[in-house]
């Protein structure tokens, strides 16, 4: 008698524990390397095509002030994995970052693992290998990650170990191998792989599974037929007296959205975040599933003495990747969740990358991180908190006059004032973002106190890594 009470209790509470692991929602991040503010149609490009992106936007949180947490690959990836100010020895550097190095106090995706998740990893990591890989940080799977932080080709056979070229010095894109055939694109690989994937996991079972795109990133290299049909778009396009491209730095900034490639390289993408959000409805998780759309930077958009192929425009917002005006780290980011989060536009709250994971922590009901700067969106994405009033910061310690313009500087913004220091040639810059969001007029002189004060507060943040 009671050893069938014991397994009577054993089957309800096992029935209990199932349910409590689905009541937890499925997480999907799409991330997207080098896509600016603007590349997308709802955020404002007459040239680039983004419907499903767009009805993404209509269904979601969508944050008008998210920002990136620096302006180049490597640090942001590990700002986003981390949740914390991309800082190592006492510096932001512009590489070198290792996950290995990070304490499993402060794992998120240990965490999410503790919590039940099924964790997996899809394309660009470019935060190491071995045990900086996406499976040495945690993950259950990866496919495609490691240190390569671009392909050499988007056509198969990419850059991959086999079809590597030894000419260029580029990190081999890792497992491609036995996914992929002759004529693959690899934006289209990586989707298909999240589909099976997320068709594949046990059910019972809450997934997270960040499919990174290497696109946009270059080479600026599409399918033909995508090009074609852009180029045909752009030559009818009327961009009245918008000039080319404008001085910036010791280089250029393009000004006009006119590389059909890279429009093909867009909507391509848009294209598979549409197959992974059809995917979705079709298996009927889409309800209970977290959707969260980001980019890492700014677009590429600024060339310096090195005079080279440029992806696309900024425009109307301040240069682009590399530099720390808008548009090198304003981005696009949007999060859904179906009956939870109501679909709107976020105005006022500043958002940045690092934000991402101690959201997921929250949601998953895990205790948060302690000891990061990342905090979690939860109530900002309720409506029931308003972070207007955060003070963010970000400092680019290395140059480069030659590759995209831009000298070292630090940053800070707090409420609608943004602060720049050029420090090593002694220029502060101060903007009123509400009135002044594409950073023409510089107001420092006409404002000493704010000036001052938020100088102040930069050097303080600098001087506590």
């Amino acid at each position: 008698m009671k050893t069938s009470m014991f397994f009577k209790m054993f089957w309800v509470l096992s029935i209990q524990l199932v349910l409590a692991q689905n009541s937890k929602p499925n997480i999907i991040i799409l991330h997207v390397d080098d896509l600016g503010y603007h590349d997308l149609s709802c955020n404002g490009s007459k040239i680039y095509q983004t419907p499903n992106i767009d009805q993404l936007a209509k269904e979601s949180v969508v944050f008008k002030n998210a920002y990136a947490n620096y302006p180049r690959c490597v640090p942001s990836r590990y700002a986003m994995m981390t949740g914390d100010y991309p800082v190592k020895d006492g510096d932001v550097p512009d590489d070198g970052f290792e996950m290995s190095d990070v304490k499993d106090s402060k794992n998120f995706v240990h965490k999410l693992n503790k919590a039940g998740y099924q964790t997996a990893y899809f394309g660009k990591w470019h935060l190491g290998d071995e045990e900086s890989s996406p499976k040495g940080f945690g993950y259950d799977v990866s496919v495609a990650a490691g240190h390569a932080g671009s392909p050499i080709s988007y056509i198969y056979p990419f850059n991959t170990p086999k079809g590597h070229n030894k000419n260029v010095k580029k990190a081999p894109i890792k497992d491609l191998e036995e996914i992929s055939k002759k004529g693959d694109y690899l934006t289209d690989v990586l989707t298909t792989q999240v589909l099976q994937h997320i068709d594949s996991v046990d059910k019972s079972k809450p997934f997270m599974a960040m499919l990174a795109f290497y696109a946009v990133h270059q080479p600026i290299e599409a399918k033909k037929e995508d090009v074609d049909r852009n180029k045909k778009q752009i030559k009818s396009f009327d961009y009245g007296n918008q000039p080319e491209y404008i001085l910036e730095g010791t280089g250029r900034t393009k000004m006009r959205q006119d590389n059909a490639e890279y429009a093909a390289m867009v909507e391509n993408m848009d294209v598979n975040v549409g197959r992974v959000l059809n995917e979705l409805k079709k298996l009927g998780i889409a309800d209970n599933t977290i959707i969260i759309l980001s980019s890492d930077h700014g677009g590429l958009s600024n060339d310096g003495t090195h005079k080279r192929q440029l992806a696309t425009s900024n425009f109307p917002l301040r240069a682009g990747k590399g530099w720390l005006y808008e548009g090198g780290i304003k981005i696009p980011f949007m999060v859904k969740w179906n009956n939870h989060f109501t679909p709107r536009v976020e105005e006022n709250s500043l958002v940045m990358l690092m934000d991402v994971f101690p959201t997921l922590i929250d949601v998953a009901g895990e205790k948060k991180v302690c000891g990061v700067n990342g905090k979690s969106l939860l109530p900002v994405l309720k409506g029931k908190k308003d972070w207007s009033d955060r003070e963010v910061y970000w400092h680019s310690s290395k140059a480069r006059p030659v590759n995209t313009g831009d000298a070292k500087s630090s940053a800070v913004r707090k409420g609608d004032w943004k602060l720049i220091d050029f420090y090593e040639k002694g220029v502060v810059e101060l903007y009123n973002l509400k009135q002044d969001p594409y950073e023409k007029n510089n107001v420092a002189k006409e404002n000493p106190k704010i000036t001052a004060s938020l100088s102040k507060d930069l050097q303080k943040w600098k001087k506590s890594f």
